[in-house]
């Protein structure tokens, strides 16, 4: 893929998991106010967190949350049936994925996780 605007700085990070911890909206807003502590992101809106694909689909019951930074943002999405989580985090500053990583890991009990780096 060429770079269309080489003079801005992007990194995008998708964790993937099995989650092995119970699931609320508190717990999941709090994870991402502390990840964006974690990473030293400006929080500027959000989280917002809900759980309102279920009920449009029972398959997909669990948690929608997103949330912007100054450097960009985050969204992170549950599946409690099947314990999936899957999130992006996409940011105009570097961080480390392995302390992103480390700590959805840690976070979300995860016994499983798999995450790319962009």
């Amino acid at each position: 893929m060429k770079n269309l605007a080489p003079q801005i700085y992007r990194q995008r990070l998708i964790i993937e998991g099995i989650y092995n911890t119970n699931l609320s909206l508190l717990k999941i807003r709090t994870f991402m106010k502390e990840l964006s502590g974690e990473m030293k992101m400006t929080v500027i809106y959000g989280p917002i967190v809900k759980n309102i694909a279920g009920k449009i689909n029972p398959f997909h019951a669990g948690f929608e949350g997103i949330l912007i930074w100054a450097e960009s943002g985050a969204s992170v999405y549950t599946w409690e049936n099947q314990k999936f989580f899957t999130m992006d985090i996409y940011t105009c500053k570097k961080f480390s994925v392995k302390k992103a990583v480390d700590f959805t890991r840690k976070f979300f009990n995860a016994k499983k996780i798999e995450y790319k780096s962009v």
